[in-house]
Order: C-alpha cells, then sequence, then structure tokens
C-alpha cells in the first residue's frame, strides 16, 4: 500500500492497524517511496507472553480458602523438569 505523508499524518493509527495485520505500507512524498512501515515480529518467549497479559485474568482467578500449598511445595514444583 502507498500513501502521501499527508494521509499518512490523518491516518496513521489506520495505517499501524493495517501494519499489525502483516500488510507492509510505503509512505511516499509527491508519489516518491521514501519510507516503508513493517511489523516488527517479536520473540514470543514465556516471559514475555506473561508481562504482556497482565492483568488480562484480574477478577477471574482466585485462590481457594482451602488452598494447601506452601511457598515451598509451590517453588518446587515449579522447579520440576517438565
Amino acid at each position: 500500500m502507498l500513501v502521501n505523508v499527508g494521509q499518512a499524518k490523518t491516518d496513521l493509527s489506520k495505517l499501524l492497524a493495517r501494519v499489525e495485520a502483516g500488510e507492509a505500507v510505503e509512505i511516499a512524498r509527491d508519489g516518491v517511496p521514501v519510507a516503508r512501515l513493517v511489523r516488527i515480529e517479536l520473540s514470543s518467549s514465556a516471559g514475555r507472553r506473561f508481562l504482556a497479559a497482565r492483568g488480562s485474568l484480574a477478577g477471574r482467578v482466585w485462590l481457594a480458602d482451602d488452598f494447601e500449598f506452601t511457598d515451598a511445595e509451590l517453588d518446587d514444583m515449579l522447579d520440576e523438569p517438565t
């Protein structure tokens, strides 16, 4: 997709949505392409996914009153190889 600078300034949010969907957008000055907007591919490490989801389960996850694992037991379970 090719857009001129003026249109890019006006429609930046819409253009970014298209880029996030995987489309490349070229920005032109007087019809001559000078820049390209492309999606950045981030690595999908477990830590990055966890941080990105921060707060997404708020109010939907809770611990029951009879939850019986100690902190040490939880640490041991998390340390076990999968």
